[in-house]
């Protein structure tokens, strides 16, 4: 699978919140935040789902990455989405194994494989 996704419990917010307080124990932080239906409806275009992007990083890892191969800039950072799906609130983020298979590079399959060990972590931790 692309995705590592589960069902929360908690409302957007709660969810959220909950994610950046299990980041920073991972030693990641959230670099932004995107509100996909805040923006689409300042543009005009009708959407009602709430859906939130977080683009969150660990400066450490980011710097052995790309020290090591500066192609898996293309994947930094790493990207969280947090949205409403039937009702329920969703967690997730694309594997960065998935991501960075493209490389076909052994190495940095080894590090998206801790990376996403962690990742898979805090949202486990946070629904």
């Amino acid at each position: 699978m692309f995705d590592y996704t589960v069902i929360s419990d908690k409302t957007i917010e709660g969810a959220i919140q909950s994610l950046e307080k299990s980041l920073q124990e991972e030693k990641f932080g959230v670099l932004w935040m995107f509100d996909i239906k805040e923006k689409l409806q300042e543009k005009g275009l009708e959407f009602s789902k709430e859906f939130k992007v977080l683009e969150v990083c660990n400066p450490v890892e980011a710097q052995r990455v790309l020290s090591e191969n500066e192609m898996a800039g293309y994947f930094l950072p790493c990207k969280m989405v947090v949205y409403e799906h039937e009702g329920k609130t969703k967690i997730g983020m694309p594997k960065p194994t998935a991501l960075i298979s493209l490389l076909n590079d052994e190495r940095m399959k080894n590090f998206a494989n801790e990376i996403e060990d962690r990742l898979i972590n805090v949202i486990n931790k946070s629904k």
